[in-house]
């Protein structure tokens, strides 16, 4: 079932959110050729302690680190290792969800390793405009579909990508993972309309092929890649719809 917020929530979200945000943008300030993503790992957990909060990716369902770094070919879940380390050129994906006073937020954001392919540079950029047309057109009433998998999947084919089916966004804040399911390509599964108080990501992971086959590592239970080996990209917010329109949580 799908929460719709109370006030006194929202606030409780909107102060993790802004913290998750805090905290990305924080991180993102490390990435550089020739770190771990260990390292990366401990400055994130490191901050998210100070700032009185816990991240919430560390032992959920297993998962041993407190963010989650995808580099390149990984699409997400990336497990943080002293024996990755990140090299000129790449491309990485930054996951954090932080948990404040029992209150949710959850944003992601690409990150270049010193300079990077034009290749690369496009990828990044198709994906944030997926994301952030598809907030644009948020606004109570309508369909979920209509503003985010009707959005989303053009704008990646156009660009010759693809739009992962396996995974999506998801309600947010009061658990790590809540109803409704965000599905960022045209479904006609999805009939959810849009209410006010309602919280969720849109998190699009576009592959740069038109393939969006994914694999699942089945040695560490939690890396998910591209099957065809391709970058993939993503972006997420998390995001309120209020009375007239919406509200991005995460900035």
């Amino acid at each position: 079932m799908i929460i719709i917020k109370t006030p006194k929530q929202i606030e409780g979200i909107r102060k993790s959110s802004h913290l998750a945000a805090e905290t990305l943008k924080y991180l993102s300030t490390f990435v550089k050729p020739g770190i771990s993503t260990e390292a990366l790992n401990q400055v994130c957990h490191k901050y998210i302690i100070d700032h009185g909060a816990i991240p919430a990716p560390l032992n959920y369902e297993g998962f041993p680190k407190s963010v989650c770094i995808s580099a390149n070919n990984v699409v997400c879940h990336g497990i943080p290792s002293k024996n990755q380390i990140l090299k000129e050129g790449d491309i990485v994906n930054l996951d954090v969800t932080t948990i404040l006073n029992g209150y949710y937020g959850d944003t992601s954001a690409m990150v270049a390793v010193g300079k990077i392919s034009k290749e690369s540079q496009k990828l990044i950029d198709v994906t944030k405009k997926c994301l952030n047309d598809s907030i644009k057109s948020l606004k109570p009433g309508k369909y979920l579909n209509d503003c985010v998998g009707k959005i989303i999947e053009p704008i990646a084919k156009k660009n010759g990508y693809s739009v992962v089916r396996e995974l999506g966004g998801h309600g947010v804040g009061i658990k790590f993972h809540e109803d409704p399911f965000v599905y960022h390509f045209d479904t006609s599964r999805e009939k959810t309309i849009l209410k006010e108080g309602m919280i969720f990501t849109i998190e699009p992971m576009i592959n740069a092929s038109d393939n969006p086959q994914i694999t699942f590592d089945r040695c560490d239970g939690w890396t998910i890649r591209t099957a065809d080996g391709s970058s993939s990209a993503q972006f997420e917010h998390t995001i309120l719809i209020t009375k007239t329109g919406y509200e991005i949580l995460t900035i």
